[in-house]
């Protein structure tokens, strides 16, 4: 049966997660359309942690610049227990992370996307909801319902839920969402302070009982403005949300709940008990009560269904690892299905490889938030060298996916792991150094070749070929090889980019000992470690991705 598709993807939910991932279907000309049943973004400093690995995907986004500016950076936290001083943690990245921890509330995190994807030509269809969908082999058919109750029919290709943690998407595929709930609740306050504490510190001050556990709690996360934080503590029986029936109508009691929210007098109250200085609260621009639960989904989608986000997974906000979890579902997700909608383009399990290999990740994630939260992050098995950048999600990776090649022996990252950035790539007309992040910024699948060799041309024509044009070719060079960056590297009536490697870092951080060809996927990762070079070795791993035979561009 023919159908004609309204677009190519609707995504539902314009939260962090939802704006990434139609922003990032746009960007790589996917038509798309978002909606999301709020009228307008709320004004809420909910998640307000960004992680270095975020700011890469930003980067790669070309959206970075714009978050940087907006942010504030987080340079550790302050921690006092029953008001003594304990030692400082200190949030510190290996230098060739580009980017450090930083601070920004979520509705700037909203903001800075959604003016993003309006550069694409596509705004957030606000006060329009999901109501239900239906898919068959072909497509998905969604009911949606404007504020006006006017309702609508969509056919379109792929329904992405980001949706929430009360997901209707979820809820239409059937899928499970086990887990449970911690008892507490807490007062979440948007405020400021006045205090000499240094800025881009948190604080985390606590009391213990004599029982040894935690009884009394206050975390104040810097914003942007002077003296501003969002501030968490305990609930006090008279605020509390439980037995409100609007707070647990489908059985998850995750967020923010309704009801008479914390007043400043609350705020002050804990501030009085447990800040380290003597401070007083003002300037109040929201109040809520949040609760915590920890679930997760038993698959990431169905047939042409996915979830992502909160509706995948909710867990503690311990580690701020909930949105920044979200925005690399979504991310993940995006590029295979940029690719499943050009005509033949993608190979059939490819889709397939989003559950693969992001339901692993949803896992860890919950299950080292709840023992975080239960235990402390001082009870983490892991150095704290290796625990600095779980956080900072540097380790977050896909070995044994079935979209990437076998991991093999060697040192240096290999097929799965996140693809680091370097410093040190040289052209012949920049007049200053590069990293690599600036070659792939924008880009989608390139084959980075390590030490051009005679073979240059059959693995052009074969990356070429295998991946119907759309993988992107660049030579990186070892050092005191100028000339030939100077001229760029001219195979099969191709002139292919050459940067040089003028200070060793590339082979450095990548193990490139001998010549190498490294294919970098869309998100970020390797896909493939190929040494030496091998036209077939390429070949067979790009026919995991691909679909050969159909040229970049075609759309059924």
């Amino acid at each position: 049966m023919a159908h004609t598709y309204a677009t190519d993807v609707l995504v539902a939910g314009a939260g962090p997660v939802g704006l990434t991932a139609a922003a990032e279907l746009r960007r790589q000309g996917v038509s798309c359309r978002i909606v999301d049943r709020l009228p307008a973004r709320l004004p809420f400093a909910k998640a307000v942690g960004i992680q270095p690995r975020t700011f890469e995907v930003w980067d790669r986004m070309g959206l970075a610049r714009a978050a940087l500016e907006a942010a504030v950076p987080m340079r550790g936290q302050f921690l006092y227990v029953n008001g003594a001083e304990q030692p400082r943690i200190d949030l510190s990245v290996p230098p060739e992370v580009p980017y450090g921890f930083a601070a920004l509330p979520q509705y700037e995190t909203e903001r800075i996307l959604d003016d993003h994807l309006g550069r694409f030509g596509t705004a957030v269809e606000r006060g329009t909801e999901l109501v239900s969908f239906s898919q068959d082999a072909d497509g998905v058919t969604c009911r949606l319902r404007t504020a006006s109750g006017a309702e609508e029919e969509v056919r379109t290709r792929f329904l992405m839920g980001c949706d929430g943690a009360h997901s209707i998407v979820r809820k239409g595929l059937g899928l499970s969402f086990e887990g449970g709930a911690f008892a507490e609740e807490y007062m979440l306050a948007d405020v400021r302070v006045e205090w000499d504490l240094p800025h881009g510190y948190a604080v985390r001050a606590m009391h213990v009982g004599g029982d040894g556990a935690v009884d009394d709690v206050l975390v104040c996360i810097p914003l942007p403005g002077r003296g501003r934080y969002r501030m968490s503590m305990m609930v006090p029986p008279e605020l509390s949300a439980a037995g409100r029936p609007e707070s647990a109508s489908d059985g998850v009691t995750h967020g923010l709940q309704s009801g008479r929210g914390p007043e400043l007098a609350d705020i002050q109250t804990v501030l009085d008990r447990l800040s380290p200085k003597p401070t007083t609260a003002f300037d109040v621009r929201w109040t809520s009560v949040f609760r915590i639960s920890h679930r997760i989904v038993d698959r990431y989608g169905d047939g042409r269904v996915f979830v992502a986000g909160d509706a995948a997974h909710i867990h503690p906000p311990t580690g701020a690892q909930g949105m920044n979890t979200g925005i690399q579902d979504a991310w993940n997700l995006a590029w295979k299905i940029a690719l499943a909608v050009e005509d033949g383009a993608a190979h059939p399990g490819l889709l397939a490889s989003y559950d693969a290999e992001r339901r692993p990740v949803g896992e860890e994630v919950v299950g080292r938030t709840v023992r975080h939260a239960v235990e402390g992050m001082d009870k983490d098995p892991d150095d704290p060298a290796t625990l600095m950048l779980r956080e900072a999600q540097l380790l977050v990776g896909y070995r044994g996916s079935p979209v990437v090649d076998p991991v093999g022996r060697g040192r240096g990252p290999r097929p799965g792991d996140r693809a680091p950035d370097c410093e040190g790539l040289t052209g012949a007309i920049a007049a200053y150094p590069m990293r690599l992040y600036d070659v792939l910024r924008e880009r989608e699948h390139v084959l980075l070749l390590y030490g051009a060799g005679s073979g240059l041309d059959a693995l052009v024509r074969t990356a070429r070929d295998s991946s119907g044009g759309r993988l992107e070719v660049c030579v990186v060079l070892a050092p005191h090889t100028e000339a030939d960056a100077d001229a760029g590297i001219e195979a099969d009536a191709a002139l292919l980019a050459a940067y040089v490697d003028s200070r060793g870092e590339f082979a450095r951080l990548y193990a490139a000992e001998e010549p190498t060809a490294f294919v970098i996927r869309p998100d970020g990762y390797l896909g493939a470690r190929i040494a030496p070079p091998d036209p077939r070795s390429l070949a067979a791993h790009l026919a995991a991705v691909f679909a050969t035979g159909a040229p970049a561009g075609t759309r059924d």
